[in-house]
């Protein structure tokens, strides 16, 4: 199979609960990111979601693979949907490897590979920011693992005039806390010195 465009309308993604039981017996660092992490973190299911993110330290992605054996892993980039098998020489040009049903022909997951030193977490969009995995995963009451809220709103700040970035930092900010505040503060000022929610965020982590 070659590389081709995937057809993004074939996303019927899984939900946080099925990807927790089906990577319940994975021994590595793994979290549900993106705009799910969110919603777990607010407890909330606030809007429907197109897909589900989950991440993994990049040199550890063959363990996750092996427990997605029975689908079809393709890394993307460029707009091109690669075969795991035919890409293993790009894997350093992109994060996103998306995990196709075969029976449906659905997209399912989208996996990010991060950058990572052995349990240290490195941000991508700033390797300086640097975390333990134990302070990069929150948990829900039920055992799921996702993202920090704060991190995540990092991510998302790349593009804050986006409808649901804004609504997320808008329904996060009340709950974040001072300390998480701070740091989202600290991360901002490094990658987007002009960032609009500098503001706000300097007004709570002062408080």
């Amino acid at each position: 199979m070659s590389a081709f465009a995937p057809d993004v309308s074939q996303w019927e993604p899984w939900r946080p609960e099925e990807v927790a039981e089906l990577l319940a017996g994975v021994d590595l660092p793994w979290y549900i990111a993106g705009g799910w992490a969110i919603d777990l973190f607010l407890d909330e299911e606030r809007r429907e979601h197109g897909d589900i993110e989950v991440a993994v330290p990049n040199t550890r992605f063959d363990e996750l693979a092996g427990v997605l054996s029975g689908f079809e892993v393709f890394v993307i980039a460029d707009g091109e949907a690669t075969p795991l098998d035919q890409a293993r020489g790009r894997l350093s040009e992109t994060h996103q490897t998306w995990i196709r049903e075969p029976e449906s022909g659905k997209w399912r997951l989208d996996v990010f590979r991060e950058p990572s030193d052995g349990d240290t977490w490195i941000c991508r969009r700033d390797p300086a920011i640097r975390l333990p995995y134990e302070q990069v995963i929150d948990w829900t009451h039920d055992g799921i693992p996702y993202l920090r809220a704060d991190i995540a709103l990092f991510f998302k700040a790349k593009r804050p005039d986006e409808e649901k970035n804004a609504a997320d930092f808008k329904a996060v900010l009340p709950r974040l806390g001072e300390e998480r505040c701070r740091w989202l503060r600290d991360a901002l000022e490094r990658a987007h010195p002009e960032h609009e929610w500098l503001a706000q965020l300097e007004a709570v982590a002062a408080a």
